[in-house]
C-alpha cells in the first residue's frame, strides 16, 4: 500500500477498486463465483437427494467431471458444463 504524507492511499476506496489496482480483480471474482456455484449445486443436490453418480448420469458426464465441478478451487468450468448441471437439477 502506498502512503503519502503519512495517510493511507486506499482509505475511502472500495475493496473492489483495491483488487483492481492490484491487478487481481478478475481472478478473485472468478474464484468467488465458482465457489458460490459449487456450493449452490452441492446444496441443491443434497436438498433433492441426488447422488453424485445420479447427477453425473443426468449431466451425461463422468463422476470425475462432476467432482471437478463441485471443487470450489477448480475454476476451469465451462458454461456448457454449468448448463448441463442446471438441466440435471430440473429432471
Amino acid at each position: 500500500m502506498k502512503k503519502s504524507n503519512g495517510k493511507n492511499a486506499h482509505r475511502g476506496s472500495t475493496f473492489e477498486s483495491f483488487l483492481a489496482e492490484e491487478g487481481i480483480l478478475e481472478d478473485v471474482t472468478t474464484a468467488a463465483v465458482k465457489r458460490v456455484l459449487a456450493w449452490q449445486l452441492a446444496e441443491l443436490m443434497k436438498k433433492r437427494r441426488i447422488s453424485k453418480s445420479e447427477m453425473a448420469k443426468r449431466m451425461r458426464t463422468s463422476r470425475a467431471a462432476l467432482e471437478r465441478l463441485l471443487d470450489s478451487e477448480n475454476t476451469s468450468v465451462t458454461l456448457q458444463t454449468m448448463g448441463r448441471a442446471a438441466a440435471g437439477l430440473v429432471l
